[in-house]
């Protein structure tokens, strides 16, 4: 039987001191403006290559010259010795620390073919323009600037070896300005990781789907331009951090529609009414699944809507999710909002912005009603991957995120 493979890798990482200096967000959890606000404050900031449209303010950015510019960046950053890329392949762990939330993650790279052939499971669809985007990225980097996040099923053996490690002398260690904090080890007993790696059998993208395709894509393509391909080429693997599932935390992917399609704020609530009870409520956050706060406005406030559970299948991995009860019993035939994919008339709300966004977006009129969902489990995600299924798009928000520039591979 098949299992997960693991490589060690020549990590490109920042030299000492300069992690807090180099290392950003991730490209897509700030839009335009965002990205040059924090790369105006610093040049050397790695949201330069993740997002290097910045740097040039009238192009589009899935121009091409935009790629250009990403690669130009990161080049410069290995000039000025702000990036080092060591000499000797290995392994690495990452850990990040928000609040008394806690994880540690294998840095590592993984095969194509494994995400090709389903060893590395996905519950989540890409959007063509963003995959392309993000493939085009990586030739022109030719490098993956980005980790994806992926997680499995822990072994004690792995705990132990993790402990053990992370008691010795780090590569980086800093606080963020958001408060997480952020360490690296290189590996000293790689062996024994490599070794308890092989009783992993799969692994699951948590956070990462378009970065983990582009990967995929990027080797087809680096593949057909190389005649003497022969499938050792580096560029056949892709940079993970690898997480085991007790140690992650999922926040809810909240919901507002810009308005009620025609109804008024009694006459929505009357029709809640007809899938479970709806009760006002204080508290904005459902504290069980098949419950939804919603927010309609300063002179109504909160209401908790508890569904009727034996209208609950229980079995179905993605009928019984939140997020789909939401879309399908409420989203749909009350509001009519179409595919949220591609609807304008619903935004989504990552639960670390808190139930106070959804109230201010409602309050000044950007939306007309607010739900705020009780997060989904990662029982729940592992089962609709291994049922070989895709959740409703917005379904889990991963907190902390990776920070990009810590760990970049370089593929030739």
């Amino acid at each position: 039987m098949s299992t997960l493979r693991i490589k060690p890798f020549h990590a490109v990482h920042p030299c000492g001191g300069d992690a807090p200096n180099v290392a950003s967000v991730p490209y897509d959890v700030v839009n335009r403006e965002e990205a040059a606000a924090i790369a105006c404050e610093n040049e050397d900031s790695f949201i330069r290559v993740v997002r290097s449209e910045i740097d040039l303010p009238s192009v589009c950015p899935y121009d091409e010259t935009v790629y250009i510019q990403a690669r130009k960046n990161y080049d410069r950053l290995k000039e000025i010795g702000a990036l080092i890329k060591d000499k000797e392949a290995g392994l690495y762990l990452y850990r990040q620390i928000m609040g008394d939330h806690k994880q540690v993650g294998l840095v590592a790279c993984c095969h194509v073919d494994d995400y090709n052939t389903g060893l590395i499971k996905k519950h989540e669809k890409t959007r063509q323009a963003k995959e392309d985007d993000r493939t085009k990225h990586v030739i022109a980097l030719d490098a993956n600037s980005g980790p994806v996040f992926l997680t499995y099923k822990g072994t004690d053996a792995i705990d132990a070896l993790v402990d053990e490690e992370i008691n010795k002398r780090p590569m980086f260690h800093f606080v963020a300005s958001d408060g997480v904090t952020h360490t690296g080890w290189k590996i000293e007993n790689e062996n024994a990781f490599l070794h308890a790696f092989e009783e992993i059998p799969v692994a699951y993208v948590a956070d990462g789907h378009h970065r983990s395709a582009s990967a995929a894509r990027a080797a087809v393509e680096c593949k057909n331009a190389n005649p003497n391909h022969n499938s050792s080429e580096e560029y056949n693997w892709f940079l993970t951090v690898l997480f085991p599932t007790t140690q992650l935390d999922i926040l809810p992917y909240n919901r507002i529609v810009v308005d009620l399609n025609g109804k008024t704020t009694e006459s929505f609530l009357e029709e809640l009414k007809t899938i479970g009870t709806v009760t006002p409520c204080k508290k904005a956050t459902p504290d069980k699944q098949g419950t939804f706060c919603v927010y309609l406005g300063e002179q109504s406030g909160w209401h908790r809507i508890d569904i009727s559970p034996n209208t609950i299948d229980s079995n179905d991995p993605i009928a019984s999710l939140d997020v789909d009860l939401l879309q399908q019993r409420i989203l749909v035939p009350m509001l009519g909002v179409g595919d949220p994919r591609s609807d304008t008339r619903i935004d989504f709300v990552g639960g670390i912005r808190g139930t106070k966004e959804l109230e201010n977006r409602v309050n000044i009129g950007s939306a007309a009603v607010a739900f705020s969902m009780y997060p989904t489990t990662i029982e729940q995600l592992l089962a609709v991957a291994d049922a070989d299924l895709i959740m409703p798009p917005k379904s889990t928000w991963f907190e902390p995120k990776l920070r990009s520039g810590l760990f970049s591979h370089d593929l030739s």
